[in-house]
């Protein structure tokens, strides 16, 4: 009679410890640079500065605009937080982060509205450009001013 060959019990223990690790390191990798902001922008379009100065009027367009076609989302303060907000993934921007917002230019901001990436609508069909551009004075204006400088004038991102 033929003996069965002996299993080592610790191998099945020692592999399920292993996926147990992948698992979490995939979850932590994903945690850690999900980032709302990835979308890729052509350098041309990072390198656009926007041709509307903040204005009360401009800012008040603005604002009909983003209540009617982006608080659903982003939350009528722009912290990402709208009705709509938690039915995706990634989550709406929160505009109000001003660490986030200097690391954003205007041409990028504007490239984003206008092209849109699911499941943020395309805008460029939608609204004009200088509405478009309107939302950027707006967006900045979310953001909590740093040492007295305007939000919506700050165009350059602050990269190190």
């Amino acid at each position: 009679m033929k003996s069965s060959p002996q299993r080592n019990p610790a191998i099945p223990k020692i592999l399920f410890v292993l996926v147990l690790v992948a698992i979490a390191l995939a979850i932590a990798y994903a945690a850690l640079h999900q980032n709302t902001w990835s979308w890729p922008v052509p350098d041309e379009a990072k390198q656009l500065k926007n041709p509307l100065q903040p204005s009360g009027a401009a800012l008040e367009s603005a604002r009909l605009v983003y209540q009617d076609k982006c608080a659903h989302c982003h939350g009528d303060t722009g912290k990402g937080d709208g009705r709509d907000a938690l039915r995706y993934d990634p989550k709406p921007a929160d505009f109000t982060d001003a660490n986030l917002m200097r690391g954003v230019t205007d041409g990028e901001l504007f490239y984003k509205i206008s092209e849109g990436k699911k499941p943020m609508p395309v805008f460029k069909t939608r609204l004009t450009e200088d509405q478009r551009w309107e939302l950027v004075l707006l967006i900045r204006s979310f953001a909590t001013p740093q040492s007295g400088e305007h939000p919506a004038e700050s165009n350059k991102p602050n990269r190190p």
